[in-house]
């Protein structure tokens, strides 16, 4: 596996699903992870997993609405590590339903935990990656933006498009700093996906039909060590782009 050794990263969301799944990768990596999430017993719990490991982590409790706590989260990294190197936005509160079932309270809370959190996280990362002459942030979008039936997943697509356009922005204004800016689409175990398939099981099964590998991504092996090949030198050259790791089931095109 690619090895980052001296990396430092920053991770939202990670006391379950994707977000613990890449701080175990990228620990496995040998990066300095700070694990942060609104509950902070789970993120203490990641951070015990990396630390048994032989890893390097910090636990901090954040919600990524707040703009204090997302400027105190890297302020505590940076202090911990002596620097930033790799962001990755994977919290986000998710505004499911019809158009006439979400409420305003729960789109706008989709909104700012999703591209409003991702800007802020970029611009406060950003400086210090830059000190370090360069880094790689990771923000999340979804199928669930361009697929072919929108009925009840209008509001999250809305939102998760909305950070697509956001990674375009900032590959293409920090470039020149050296900063990568990818968004990842994954399909993953994750507590959401087993509540959605519990949900909507008729759904599903459509669903699962659809993806070509036939499985969805275990939570470290595809999608973790996936985030860290991608912030290795081998794939320097890629930025601003939509990766899916989904087993081949959407198209960005």
């Amino acid at each position: 596996m690619t090895d980052l050794s001296g990396k430092v990263a920053l991770i939202t969301g990670a006391g379950q699903g994707i977000g613990q799944g890449v701080a175990l990768a990228m620990a496995g990596a040998g990066v300095a992870v700070a694990v942060t999430g609104r509950t902070l017993s789970k993120v203490e719990s990641t951070a015990q997993m990396v630390r048994e490991r032989g890893g390097k982590a910090l636990a901090l409790a954040c919600d990524v609405k707040s703009a204090a706590d997302l400027a105190a989260a890297v302020n505590a990294t940076v202090a911990e590590f002596g620097g930033l190197d790799i962001l990755v936005n994977n919290a986000q509160e998710v505004p499911l339903g019809t158009l006439d079932d979400v409420t305003d309270e729960a789109f706008t809370a989709g909104f700012e935990s999703g591209p409003l959190a991702t800007m802020r996280l970029m611009k406060l990362a950003r400086p210090h990656m830059a000190a370090r002459g360069g880094g790689t942030i990771f923000n999340f979008c979804s199928s669930a933006g361009i697929r072919w039936d929108m009925t009840g997943y209008g509001a999250y697509g809305a939102v998760k498009q909305a950070i697509r356009s956001l990674t375009r922005a900032a590959a293409a204004e920090w470039g020149g700093e050296g900063i990568r800016v990818l968004t990842i689409a994954p399909h993953a175990e994750s507590p959401g996906l087993k509540w959605w398939i519990e949900n909507n099981p008729e759904e599903a099964k459509a669903f699962f039909r659809t993806i070509p590998l036939g499985r969805v991504g275990s939570l470290e092996g595809d999608i973790g060590r996936a985030l860290v090949a991608l912030s290795g030198q081998d794939l320097a050259y890629l930025t601003g782009a939509t990766i899916p790791l989904d087993g081949g089931q959407a198209n960005f095109d």
